[in-house]
């Protein structure tokens, strides 16, 4: 009879622990070892394929590289579940294996549905740090100075250790060298550069006792040293005085290769060397020459191909940022680790996208420029002649500015007199041939235009023969016109549709051939840029033209330049007008599109642009429209011309000057940062779990408590006694 109660008993005991299996599903018991068995040879704590582990429940629950892989109480949204299912965008897990079974894994999503709970013992200490038993790992601890029995041939403790090992592999010091010898190797290691037979006979000659630290002194004092050793270290920041790939156009930043040889012959501490060069930018009050110390990591490459991804290129050079500071500072090929997990240091994918968080937040972005952010580095004596040449400009624009303010006074009745004047007729002329000095290609568009073909030289003259009816000629217009085919529009072939006319000549060409040229007495035009005003087209001078850019509103419209004749001329039948449009200024500022016409209208009547005619009797018109005629209105001003020469003379110095101050690239920081992700396999576009920027979780971290961890942090990470890496490289 016991017997059979016991028995019941039993039975029953085994129906509730199958009810209570159904109903609430144990982790430790029912789920990890299925995991551990099937899963666990690839995701383990050695090896973590795709940066996931699940012998430890936390873990399995957080994901890796691809993100979270469990979401509770959602199986089919579960990475875990659809991996196992093979219904996933990965191949089926466990791979190139045995799949579960079908009741396995919906035991596993069971547990997921009712919220993946996980005791206490699986969860995992946040602050915990990977461990290596590797020796480069371990803290740096100073070691006991070994005494070897000749310990008085020491100069300085690393001494002792060479004394030490000659002993254990039975050798003898060599004896001294000679002074010549000696002179001559320490010029060659510190200056690359053997001794003067001067030098040398000073220093075998010199009989004081601290001779030889007198001259080390006086060959680490020579500038000629950090250009010596900076090589060295320029190599490892990959210095280059272009921005490579297929272009290799040149890039501006020697500025920072004179930073890194005067850090050297100032001796300037390791850690500030690291610190400026990482940081600067993000040191309070930071100085301008802790700003192009950042030029280290802007030695990145730069591609200026067209059809490129900027962001793939950006993110590039991010990965470079990482790989040569890791390589430079802790021995590590952690590049490894941009596309799996390391094969054999402990770095982890996780690692290398969480050191890449801390470079990811620059704002250099491979842009159409390529080069920004940049600042101008100007000497003392540019700062000077700034100075003095913005003093020169303002004395020069006060009195052009009293008298545009007397001559304003006539401004209203000489736009209603230019409303009631009839308009001027010009004739379009046809372009009959032409020639181009460096080979630019121009073809005929719209029946009179000549366009000028993509592919152009830095700079041309156009040489173009028109054919005309007899007629008199008092003035000759120019108009220059956008086209779809033009950078912006044009009318300029620069990447703005800008351009520079240098100088416009015109020619009356006789049917023999001779050619005489038609002096010009005078040019407007309905805009000319700040600089370049329009009777630089014609002044004869080398540096200066007629431009067109704007400070506010659209430069991407049709212009016009209307060129005065010193005395008119008749042109007959059988004669041709020749111009010459010459382009001398800035590379590819050609002009891209332009037509021709001609008038013989009085040229009293000709002071304003006969666009500039139609907007005056438009009844509404823009802000930027009621400028140009304002500009036109002052150049009627015959008197104001001496005044505006002096000014604009002023502008082009400045100009220049400008142009002539260096510049550099630096980092900068972004205001907002940017969202990091884990790259599966290393591909830009397909991202994975979101990281934050930390070190590699084998190394001493870096705690912060109210933000994220910086470029700076970074830096004074690299120098710090705590990490064993830095010293040891």
């Amino acid at each position: 009879m016991r017997f059979h109660h016991l028995i019941t008993i039993l039975i029953f005991n085994l129906l509730a622990i199958s009810i209570v299996a159904e109903d609430d599903i144990d982790y430790v018991r029912q789920i990890k070892p299925l995991l551990i068995e099937h899963c666990a040879d690839c995701h383990n704590a050695d090896l973590q394929e795709s940066g996931y582990r699940v012998d430890v429940g936390a873990l399995l629950v957080r994901g890796g590289d691809r993100g979270s892989t469990v979401i509770a109480g959602k199986p089919n949204d579960s990475l875990l579940i659809t991996a196992l299912r093979g219904t996933s965008k990965i191949p089926q897990m466990p791979l190139d294996l045995e799949p579960l079974s079908t009741q396995q894994i919906d035991l596993i999503a069971k547990w997921v549905e009712q919220g993946a709970k996980l005791p206490d013992s699986e969860r995992v200490d946040a602050t915990a740090r990977r461990q290596s038993d590797h020796w480069a790992f371990q803290p740096i601890v100073r070691p006991t100075l070994p005494s070897p029995k000749n310990k008085q041939l020491a100069h300085n403790p690393i001494d002792l250790f060479i004394l030490a090992k000659l002993r254990d592999e039975g050798l003898k010091p060599s004896p001294a060298a000679d002074r010549n010898t000696l002179v001559r190797r320490l010029y060659l290691d510190l200056l690359g550069i053997p001794p003067t037979i001067e030098q040398i006979n000073k220093f075998v000659d010199n009989n004081n006792p601290a001779a030889y630290e007198e001259l080390v002194d006086e060959i680490l004092a020579s500038p000629r040293y950090g250009e010596r050793w900076g090589r060295h270290w320029l190599d490892l920041a990959r210095y280059a005085d272009s921005n490579g790939f297929t272009v290799d156009g040149s890039r501006e930043i020697w500025k920072y290769r004179e930073w890194v040889i005067h850090a050297l012959n100032q001796d300037m501490p390791f850690d500030q060397f690291t610190t400026e060069q990482m940081a600067g930018d993000l040191l309070p009050d930071h100085t301008t020459e802790q700003l192009i110390a950042t030029g280290f990591h802007r030695n990145t490459l730069i591609n200026q191909e067209g059809g490129t991804s900027d962001e793939q290129f950006r993110v590039e050079a991010v990965v470079d940022r990482v790989n040569t500071t890791s390589a430079v500072y802790l021995g590590l090929t952690v590049g490894c680790a941009q596309c799996h997990q390391h094969k054999f240091d402990p770095i982890s994918q996780r690692d290398f996208y969480e050191l890449y968080a801390i470079f990811n937040n620059c704002e250099d972005n491979n842009d159409a420029a390529g080069s920004g952010p940049i600042i101008k580095v100007p000497s003392q004596r540019q700062i000077e002649l700034g100075k003095s040449l913005q003093t020169q400009l303002t004395t020069a624009e006060t009195p052009l500015a009293q008298h545009d303010k007397q001559f304003a006074a006539g401004f209203s009745e000489w736009k209603e007199t230019l409303a009631q004047v009839d308009v001027i007729h010009w004739s379009t002329l046809q372009p009959e041939s032409w020639t181009t000095a460096n080979g630019a290609l121009l073809n005929i568009v719209n029946e009179n235009q000549l366009l000028v073909d993509f592919s152009i030289p830095a700079n041309d003259t156009y040489t173009v023969h028109y054919s005309a009816a007899p007629q008199r000629i008092t003035a000759i217009r120019l108009e220059p016109k956008t086209h779809s085919n033009l950078p912006q529009g044009g009318p300029g072939r620069a990447s703005n549709g800008n351009f520079v006319l240098s100088e416009f000549k015109a020619y009356l060409t006789t049917a023999e051939g001779t050619r005489k040229e038609l002096p010009i007495a005078r040019a407007i035009a309905d805009h000319s840029q700040d600089g370049f005003p329009i009777y630089h087209a014609i002044d004869k001078k080398d540096g200066t033209g007629w431009a067109i850019n704007v400070n506010s509103g659209n430069a991407n419209v049709n212009r016009e330049a209307t060129f005065f004749l010193a005395e008119p001329i008749d042109i007959s039948a059988t004669d041709k007008l020749t111009i010459e449009l010459e382009h001398a200024i800035n590379d590819k500022y050609l002009i891209g599109c332009f037509a021709l016409s001609t008038t013989s209208a009085n040229t009293s009547l000709l002071q304003v642009p006969a666009s500039i005619q139609q907007l005056v009797k438009k009844e509404q018109r823009t802000k930027d429209e009621n400028q140009q005629i304002d500009k036109a209105y002052k150049q009627t001003d015959l008197t104001r011309t001496s005044l505006v020469k002096v000014v604009d003379s002023i502008k082009a110095k400045l100009n220049a000057h400008k142009k002539s101050i260096p510049s550099t690239m630096i980092l900068r920081e972004l205001e907002k940062s940017r969202t990091t992700h884990i790259q599966i396999r290393g591909d830009y576009l397909r991202t994975g779990a979101v990281v934050q920027p930390a070190v590699p979780a084998v190394l001493p971290s870096i705690t912060l408590d109210d933000r994220s961890i910086n470029r700076l942090d970074f830096a004074q990470w690299l120098t710090n006694d705590d990490n064993p890496l830095t010293a040891r490289v």
